[in-house]
C-alpha cells in the first residue's frame, strides 16, 4: 500500500511571512464559525423558554449541526483539491450567516434543524478547509499550525460570550443570532478572497525520532484501508464525545447544580459561575490546542495525548464529585477544556504525519468525521442525566477518556510507526526494483 506521489519540489523558504498571513488569516475565519459550536448552549434554555420543545429536541439540532460540518468535510475537501480554498471559504461564510438568520427566525423544530444543516455545512467548508491549509503551509510545525488554526475555533467565542449573553437577555435570543450571524459570515466571507495554499509542496522535515514523519503521500483509499487509521477514529470518538457533552450541556448542567447564577470572584474578576465558566473555557480551550500542538513537535504526538487525555478525565472526574461547587465547577471545566481541544491539534497533526502531506486537506477531513459520530451520543447524555443524573454521565466520559490516553501511548503510538517504518522500506524497495529493471 505504497503511493508514489512524494512531494520532492521545494517551495517558498520556512521563514517566509507570508505562510504566517495564510496562518492569521485561517485563524480568524476560525473565530467566526466558533460561536455556532460554542455559543449554542447560551440559546438552549431561552429557546425552550419560548417554545417549550425540550431540551433534548433542542439539542439534537447541536448533534445535526456538529454531523453535518464533519461528515461533510472529505466532500468540501474534495472540492477545496479541485477548485482551491477561497470558493469554499467563501460559500462557507454565506451558509453560516444563513443558518442563523433561519435560527432567528425558527418557529418549529424542523427549520431549527434546517438551520443546522445549513450552519453544519459552512462550518465544516471553513474549519476543513483552514486546518487543510494550514497542514499544507507547515510540514515542520504541524501541531503548532493545526493547534493556532484550531485555536481560533476554540478560543473563538471567548471574546463573545458576554456579548452575546447581554444581547439574549436585552434583546432575546432572536435578535443575538441575527446580528451575530450576519457579522460573522460576512468577515469569512471578505477573508476567503485572500486565502491560498502553497503553489507547490513543500517536503516535511524529518527533525527527531520521537516524531515519525512519512515521506510517502497516501491517497484517500489507501488510508482508509490503513488499520491505524481506524484506530486513531475510535481514539478521536471516545475523547471528543465527552468535550461535546460539555460544550453542548454546559449551561443546563450550571442550571441543575444550581450554580449558574451563584457570583464567583477569581483573580480580581466577578461574574455569574455559568457566565464565567463559559469564559474562561474558551480561553483555555484556545491556548490549549497551540500549546498542546508545540508539545507535541517535540516530545511527540502520543505522549502527548496520554497527557492531555489522562488530565481530561481528572477533571470531569472532579467535576463528577465537587462540581456542585461554583468555583470548583469554574476551574475544573476551564482546565478540562485546556486539555480537550487538543484532539484538534493532535490528530490532524498525526494524520498529517502519518499520511503525508499531498492529500492533507482530504485525509484529515476524514479523520475529522469522527467528531460527528461522536456528537451522535450528545442528545444521550440528556437522557442519562435525566434518568441517572450528570455523574453517570461524567463517570461514563471519565472511563473513555481514560481508556484513550492507555490506547494512545500503548496501541496508536507503536501502530504508527510500524505502519511508517514498513510502507518507507516498500517505498524503498519498490525503487530499487524499478532501478534494476529500467
Amino acid at each position: 500500500m505504497v503511493s508514489s506521489n512524494t512531494a520532492v519540489t521545494q517551495a517558498q523558504p520556512s521563514s517566509s511571512g507570508f505562510r504566517w498571513l495564510q496562518l492569521v488569516m485561517g485563524i480568524v475565519c476560525m473565530a467566526m464559525i466558533a460561536n455556532l459550536q460554542y455559543g449554542w448552549t447560551l440559546f438552549v434554555d431561552p429557546i425552550d423558554g419560548a417554545h417549550h420543545w425540550g431540551r433534548a429536541a433542542i439539542q439534537f439540532a447541536f448533534t445535526i449541526f456538529v454531523v453535518t460540518e464533519t461528515w461533510l468535510v472529505p466532500v468540501e475537501a474534495w472540492f477545496v483539491d479541485k477548485y482551491g480554498p477561497r470558493l469554499v471559504i467563501m460559500f462557507g461564510g454565506i451558509m453560516i450567516a444563513l443558518a442563523w438568520v433561519l435560527n432567528s427566525y425558527a418557529d418549529s423544530l424542523a427549520l431549527l434543524y434546517t438551520a443546522a444543516v445549513f450552519g453544519g455545512i459552512g462550518a465544516g467548508a471553513v474549519y476543513g478547509t483552514c486546518v487543510g491549509n494550514a497542514l499544507k503551509w507547515f510540514p515542520d510545525r504541524r501541531g503548532l499550525a493545526a493547534g493556532a488554526t484550531a485555536a481560533g475555533f476554540g478560543a473563538g467565542a471567548a471574546l463573545t460570550v458576554v456579548p452575546i449573553a447581554k444581547m439574549i437577555a436585552a434583546s432575546g435570543y432572536q435578535t443575538a443570532f441575527f446580528d451575530f450571524g450576519i457579522g460573522q459570515g460576512l468577515i469569512v466571507f471578505l477573508l476567503a478572497f485572500f486565502i491560498q495554499p502553497p503553489a507547490v509542496s513543500i517536503p516535511p522535515k524529518k527533525k527527531q525520532l520521537n516524531l515519525p514523519q512519512t515521506k510517502v503521500d497516501f491517497t484517500p483509499p489507501q488510508v482508509l484501508r490503513s488499520p491505524i487509521f481506524w484506530v486513531m477514529y475510535l481514539v478521536f470518538v471516545m475523547v471528543a464525545a465527552g468535550g461535546l457533552m460539555a460544550a453542548a450541556q454546559i449551561a443546563p448542567i450550571a442550571h441543575d447544580y444550581k450554580i449558574a447564577n451563584t457570583p464567583v470572584t477569581l483573580a480580581g474578576f466577578q461574574m455569574a459561575a455559568l457566565t464565567f465558566a463559559i469564559s474562561l473555557d474558551r480561553i483555555f480551550d484556545g491556548f490549549g490546542r497551540p500549546f498542546f500542538g508545540w508539545v507535541s513537535d517535540n516530545i511527540g504526538r502520543e505522549h502527548t495525548m496520554f497527557i492531555a487525555f489522562g488530565t481530561g478525565a481528572l477533571m470531569l472526574l472532579t467535576l463528577s464529585t465537587w462540581g456542585h461547587n461554583p468555583v470548583v465547577f469554574v476551574l475544573a471545566t476551564a482546565v478540562y477544556f485546556g486539555v480537550f481541544g487538543e484532539i484538534y491539534s493532535l490528530f490532524p497533526a498525526t494524520c498529517g504525519d502519518t499520511f503525508g502531506s499531498k492529500f492533507a486537506t482530504t485525509n484529515n477531513g476524514m479523520l475529522y468525521t469522527a467528531k460527528g459520530t461522536a456528537a451522535l451520543l450528545v442528545p444521550a447524555a440528556s437522557i442519562v442525566a435525566a434518568s441517572y443524573g450528570w455523574q453517570a454521565v461524567f463517570v461514563i466520559a471519565v472511563a473513555l477518556n481514560a481508556t484513550a490516553a492507555l490506547m494512545a501511548l500503548f496501541v496508536i503510538k507503536p501502530m504508527r510507526r510500524a505502519f511508517i517504518n514498513g510502507n518507507e522500506a516498500a517505498a524503498a524497495e519498490e525503487t530499487a526494483t524499478s532501478a534494476k529493471t529500467a
